[in-house]
């Protein structure tokens, strides 16, 4: 049941991270989400394809939604992580578009922040979730 719940939990969370780049409350006077970035369609893109393998994980099985838990979870933390010293990222490519990026090791940070969150919760609950719950699994 955990890995599953956390699976339609991060598919949502996902969906949201999408829609917030259309929803002006979300946005500053340059377009940046919460002040931060700017998302685009390609983001878009791979948060709602992301979203969407959550979402067929969930529905499928707690054997598929382990795989994604765990798959996703570390892409999205490395991802964080190498956002945090770079403030570009190998998930949507900028590394090799932008390069490493001048910015303030805090904007980075907090820039990376919605990786590192999502993919901590991915791996904890990935690999760790059912355990800790106390769940006896086969």
């Amino acid at each position: 049941m955990i890995p599953r719940l956390a699976a339609a939990l991060l598919c949502l969370s996902l969906w949201f991270a999408a829609a917030t780049d259309y929803i002006p409350a979300f946005l500053d006077s340059e377009g940046r989400v919460f002040g931060l970035f700017k998302l685009d369609i390609y983001k878009d893109a791979l948060h709602i394809a992301s979203g969407a393998w959550a979402f067929c994980a969930a529905a499928l099985s707690r054997r598929a939604s382990l795989s994604f838990l765990r798959i996703f979870g570390t892409l999205y933390f490395l991802d964080g992580v190498m956002g945090c010293f770079t403030g570009s990222g190998f998930l949507d490519l900028s590394i090799l578009t932008q390069g490493i990026l001048n910015n303030p090791p805090l904007i980075k940070f907090f820039a990376s922040l919605p990786h590192l969150w999502l993919g901590g919760i991915g791996i904890v609950a990935g690999w760790f979730g059912e355990r800790l719950a106390g769940v006896k699994t086969p």
